[in-house]
């Protein structure tokens, strides 16, 4: 059974930075491509990031300049690197993991921008 587990969330102070961790296991394949998004309170989700396995990214144009996505060595892991938090950031932050056949979401890791 595929599990994709998120993990690196947590209360964090604005200006600072977060990394949120990606994995996916109970399968042999390599994903095609992994997606992040959010969603704050009271908001529908929204895209962030996404990286395809050949380490070609997209970028919400309202995070590009803070954010990073990048594959770890480990199989099928990738990171969401953040920078310069702001309080807006403020948001459960979910991983989609798409293979050949179907996708895969998480259960979400909250991250909560703080003063």
């Amino acid at each position: 059974q595929v599990q994709v587990v998120e993990s690196g969330g947590g209360l964090v102070q604005a200006v600072g930075s977060v990394r949120l961790t990606c994995a996916v296991a109970g399968t042999w394949f390599n994903f095609n491509a992994m997606d992040w998004y959010r969603q704050a309170p009271g908001e529908k989700r929204e895209f962030v990031a996404s990286i395809t396995s050949g380490s070609n990214t997209n970028y919400a144009d309202s995070v590009k300049s803070r954010i990073t996505i990048f594959k770890a060595s480990t199989k099928n892991t990738v990171y969401l690197q953040m920078n310069s938090l702001k309080f807006e950031d403020t948001a459960v932050y979910y991983c989609n993991a798409r293979f050949p056949r179907s996708s895969y979401w998480g259960q979400g890791t909250q991250v909560t921008v703080s003063s």
